[in-house]
This record gives C-alpha cells, sequence and structure tokens, in this order.
C-alpha cells in the first residue's frame, strides 16, 4: 500500500558497495517514465551514472549538498529541454520522487540532491559542470540528481505525531476542519 511506502521512505545517505541490478534500475527508470507530465509532454532526459569515477565528480557538483553520491553505486541525473514544457520542472520533480519511491519499494536508498540554479564554483554553474561531465546537449537543463544503493544505514520513519498537521487547512487557509 503507497501510504505505508509513504511512511518509511527517508533519504539516504550512507549506501553499501553492493551493486544495484540492472533489473532493478531498469524498474525505477520505468517509474520515471510512467510519471505524470503536464499535457504528457514528457520533457525529460535521464543519465545513468554508473561508473564510479563519474559518480565521484557528480558528488561535486556543487560545493555542499551532493558529497553522498559518490557513495551510491547509481546515480541518476534528471535532466529537460525547458522548451518542451512549461512545467518541465514540476515534470522532471514527479519523476523523481517516482523513482525514489520505486526505489524503496525494492529495498534501495535513494537521496535527492538539487543542481538546478546552483554553482559548481565561483565561475562554473552546476548545470555546466554536468553538461561538460556527461556530454549533455546545451538545450538541456539539469534538475536533480537521484542518488541510488542499497542503504547502509538504517532512517527511522517520522513518528505520525510529528507530522505539520498543522500545516494542513480546510476550504480556506487557517481553518482546521472540514
Amino acid at each position: 500500500m503507497f501510504t505505508e511506502l509513504a511512511e518509511k521512505r527517508r533519504s539516504i545517505k550512507e549506501f553499501s558497495d553492493q551493486k544495484v541490478e540492472k533489473e532493478k534500475i531498469d524498474s525505477l527508470l520505468e517509474a520515471a517514465l510512467r510519471a505524470p507530465s503536464g499535457r504528457a509532454a514528457r520533457p525529460w532526459d535521464f543519465v545513468v551514472v554508473t561508473d564510479k569515477a563519474l559518480l565521484e565528480k557528480l558528488s561535486v557538483a556543487k560545493p555542499q549538498g551532493a558529497e553522498f553520491v559518490k557513495a551510491a553505486t547509481v546515480a541518476i541525473v534528471v535532466c529537460a529541454d525547458p522548451s518542451q514544457s512549461g512545467v518541465w520542472i514540476e515534470d522532471c520533480s514527479i519523476a523523481a520522487v517516482s523513482m525514489q519511491y520505486a526505489a524503496h519499494s525494492m529495498g534501495l536508498g535513494s537521496r535527492w540532491s538539487h543542481m538546478r540554479g546552483n554553482d559548481h564554483n565561483d565561475t562554473q554553474s552546476s548545470k555546466d559542470y554536468i553538461v561538460g561531465l556527461l556530454g549533455l546537449p546545451d538545450n538541456l537543463d539539469v534538475e536533480c540528481i537521484i542518488a541510488v544503493g542499497y542503504p547502509d544505514e538504517e532512517m527511522v520513519p517520522y513518528k505520525k505525531e510529528d507530522l505539520l498537521y498543522e500545516k494542513v487547512s480546510y476550504n480556506r487557509y487557517g481553518q482546521k476542519d472540514a
């Protein structure tokens, strides 16, 4: 059931050295390719990275917040051509999260590293760094990197009583019951 999956999925930054099987990678990609998109534009492209040297290089695509990518055995770079859809960011985000839930359902861990709008260093954006590293065409923007692998840590689910239900309103902002 999806609610159980949502309850237990947490972001993982410690991964074991166990390789992710090709069938599982294919299932992750299928989950992404089946994701909803605005007007069914499906503007995304995905680059699957399994090469350890490339994973290390991706882990420094921005100054902080991507270092865990080097510990993963797979990273999926989520890109899109913005000219194909005015909601490409949302479409890529939905596809990325679909992969994360699919990963968890297969006993894998995952973590999102946001790239859009970040800088690799003082002279180069994260996008341009990744474009050069992976040979992406210039028309693609990079939304994020999803690091995937077998977890080497256990993240405890949030307790239901710790969920921020005070951020939920009914019918009008601030109204607490239906």
